[in-house]
């Protein structure tokens, strides 16, 4: 396995569940043991967890790491992996090597600018929290709301800054988004939208208005991209965003090679779509299919409803589906209290859903959306009405 996260660790597990014994390396370019990432701008951020390691006893499981490792290409006719340590053979080869985070251009060296990805991301923010530095927060996407959320929660003053005219500009349309950024005001930070950065500078942010915020620290969450850099030049196909192109079994283009979680995107016949999925989920379905496929067991295609959740400014916010294609919104409560549901209809059919607080929509959707239930719009918009009982007669 090329990656020793969420999506190669899991890969690992899954193998070993299904009786494989063959051997299994994980190559992983940090070198601690590995770990979740979620807990990273949460607990292990304001200090309440030293880590976040996997429970896992690799020896016992029969999984080789090889950490601090960095991959540098793979050649799929010579059945080889190249690493800075030197070529690793392989029968078979799964790349799970994720997503990076994208870099504000021009605070490269600037002291004082942050990541949040890694565990020394998050080690090197938790001085700066109990410090409490003034904080300029760069993205207003869920890792921007979710380390603004902790600054606060350690008394920070937190400006975030978005180039957009909402809160979570890439993955939620405006009228969805828009009463979130009300919660920014409620928990103390200030949110500036369609605003740019123009100039890092240490100690200050330099605004395209020419405001100048004062900033102990300047965190960076403006997205993500996958991180295959790495495999230009191997003949692998690459998507437009870089992904890994991989089929229904999570195949890539080569021979014995899979892809799995963030750095992959695979087709959706549910969505009619190919989905690339920079969630937790996703790195924990995926390698069930790789698994199955590699012990020779034929699986189904790997077509989940995508989910993940997030924790920001005192709320519960959880999702699922794909409201791509979508053609009704349905609102169940009012976006002004603590707790609302948003409804994406596709034909009827329930695609997607926005739960704030309301946990048992969720985990009642995911069933509807798999099972493409017709629903009645009017009872899906009265909150008091179960999810499940707001089908069509």
């Amino acid at each position: 396995m090329a990656g020793a996260g969420m999506a190669g660790v899991q890969t690992a597990v899954a193998l070993r569940e299904r009786g494989f014994d063959g051997t299994i390396t994980l190559i992983g370019a940090e070198p601690h043991q590995p770990y979740d990432r979620p807990p990273l701008s949460k607990a292990v951020l304001l200090g309440k967890a030293e880590g976040s390691a996997f429970d896992i006893d690799f020896d016992t499981l029969g999984v080789e790491l090889r950490l601090g490792v960095e991959v540098t290409g793979v050649r799929p006719a010579d059945h080889e992996l190249d690493t800075e340590a030197g070529p690793v053979a392989y029968d078979t080869l799964v790349l799970a090597t994720g997503a990076e985070p994208l870099r504000l251009p021009g605070s490269e060296g600037v002291p004082g600018v942050h990541l949040l990805r890694t565990l020394d991301d998050a080690e090197r923010l938790r001085p700066v929290l109990a410090e409490q530095h003034d904080v300029v927060v760069v993205g207003a996407g869920w890792i921007g709301a979710e380390f603004a959320t902790a600054a606060r929660d350690a008394g920070c003053a937190v400006t975030v800054v978005e180039a957009a005219e909402h809160p979570l500009a890439g993955a939620l349309p405006a009228e969805v988004a828009a009463p979130m950024a009300a919660w920014y005001a409620e928990a103390g930070a200030e949110l500036r939208t369609r605003t740019r950065v123009a100039r890092v500078e240490p100690g200050e942010v330099l605004l395209d208005d020419g405001t100048r915020l004062p900033a102990g620290a300047v965190v960076v969450g403006i997205g993500a991209r996958p991180a295959t850099g790495w495999l230009v030049g191997s003949g692998i196909e690459l998507g437009a965003h870089g992904e890994v192109v991989a089929d229904a079994r999570l195949r890539t283009s080569a021979p014995d090679v899979y892809a799995v979680g963030d750095c992959a995107s695979f087709p959706s016949d549910r969505y009619g779509e190919r989905l690339l999925v920079h969630h937790w989920d996703n790195a924990v379905q995926g390698p069930r299919t790789v698994a199955a496929d590699i012990a020779g067991e034929t699986p189904a295609p790997y077509d989940p409803v995508p989910y993940f959740w997030s924790e920001q400014f005192g709320r519960f916010v959880q999702y699922a589906g794909h409201h791509g294609g979508a053609d009704e919104l349905v609102w169940r409560g009012d976006p002004s209290t603590p707790s609302w549901t948003v409804c994406w209809l596709r034909e009827g059919v329930l695609v997607a859903l926005l739960a704030v607080g309301r946990p048992r929509d969720l985990a009642q959707s995911r069933k509807l959306i798999t099972t493409a239930t017709p629903m009645d719009p009017t009872l899906l918009a009265d909150p008091a009405v179960p999810l499940k009982k707001a089908v069509r007669p």
